[in-house]
């Protein structure tokens, strides 16, 4: 029996995970492909977004939500079932693509495919790393160097690194491939500088290449053949000599619900200030325009705001907004949460 390729897509929030495998799907031509979606925060955005996508041959039962926890630390409770369901099917799928959330361990991940009763059944094809170019580039992810040197010679035992550049290590180094994605968004300059901060952590034999809205043809990501859980240890990781798992009390994330907005322009407007003055993350979810027929999927990274419609809502479907609002420890809600109500009212 040919054990069935399954492709990680990792990444920080916001990266453009959704949206790259969005367009896979739309150019798989036909292949049987079940996708994995695992969400920070209690409501299935990116579940939803999928299941909007009206590619042809992409049914409801092809999109599975993990939203029970991050997906590298329930790995024994909510995954590996899961992925036997998906094997055990009568008619199963082609190749499985599984989207971690942004705060994922990847390596974890990978070491589940060494399981017995997942090993002889299925095969880590390859580990993508999606990064945001015009994050990085704006050194989003790393400290001042000259300064993190002087802290660490006063006290070596102080660790000043914080923990979205850990997780954009983790990611990194684990991947087989790195796809560096907006890169219509940067100069020369600052792609230039994106690449340096990927290449400081990037394995032997991976490879960097440059995308934009996540456009990347599937040849190029499916069927790497790398086999990653043979080759754990080339795969390093800060948490290899601690014991499994990890806490993502770093993080914060809130859920505002509301009814039909006006347009959407005015929301973007109202947004748009908001997410500048209490340092949101991530901004994401579906919202409804009144006097519209389709539903409108909302997505921020720090200051950039998308908003399209996708589908039509369907009949007996509550037409009513959810936004997912992540940022680091700290976050606001009470004056973050009022304030996004008023910009939906």
């Amino acid at each position: 029996m040919s054990r069935i390729p399954t492709t990680v897509v990792t990444g920080f929030l916001g990266a453009g995970k959704t949206t790259l495998i969005r367009h896979l799907l739309e150019n798989v031509n036909g292949r049987r492909i079940a996708v994995v979606v695992n969400e920070f925060g209690d409501v299935g955005i990116d579940g939803e977004i999928l299941r909007g996508c009206g590619i042809e041959n992409c049914e409801d039962e092809d999109i599975v939500e993990l939203a029970n926890g991050c997906i590298c630390c329930t790995v024994a409770d909510d995954f590996l079932p899961m992925m036997r369901k998906l094997i055990d099917r009568p008619n199963p799928p082609e190749h499985i693509l599984v989207e971690t959330s942004g705060l994922a361990l990847p390596k974890p991940l990978v070491k589940a495919f060494t399981w017995p009763d997942v090993r002889t059944r299925a095969t880590v094809d390859g580990v993508i790393a999606l990064i945001d170019a015009d994050a990085v580039a704006r050194g989003r992810f790393a400290p001042d160097e000259d300064a993190l040197a002087k802290a660490r010679a006063e006290d070596p035992t102080l660790d000043h690194e914080t923990p979205l550049e850990e997780l954009f290590e983790e990611q990194v180094a684990c991947a087989d491939l790195v796809i560096l994605n907006k890169t219509d968004l940067v100069d020369a300059a600052g792609l230039a500088a994106a690449e340096a901060a990927i290449r400081a952590d990037l394995r032997p034999g991976a490879k960097i290449i440059h995308a934009a809205m996540g456009g990347v043809d599937p040849s190029v990501l499916l069927g790497l053949g790398v086999a990653a859980e043979d080759d754990l240890n080339s795969r390093r990781s800060h948490h290899d000599d601690m014991a499994d798992g990890h806490d993502h009390d770093d993080f914060d994330s809130f859920v505002v619900r509301g009814d039909a907005v006006a347009g959407p322009e005015a929301l973007v407007a109202a947004l748009e200030p908001l997410i500048a003055a209490h340092d949101i993350l991530r901004l994401k979810g579906v919202v409804a325009v009144a006097g519209k027929p389709a539903r409108l999927i909302v997505q921020a990274v720090g200051p950039r705001i998308q908003a399209y419609f996708d589908r039509p809502w369907r009949d007996g479907e509550v037409r009513a907004t959810s936004l997912v609002v992540i940022g680091e420890k700290g976050l606001d809600q009470a004056v973050i949460a009022p304030a996004i109500q008023a910009a939906l009212a």
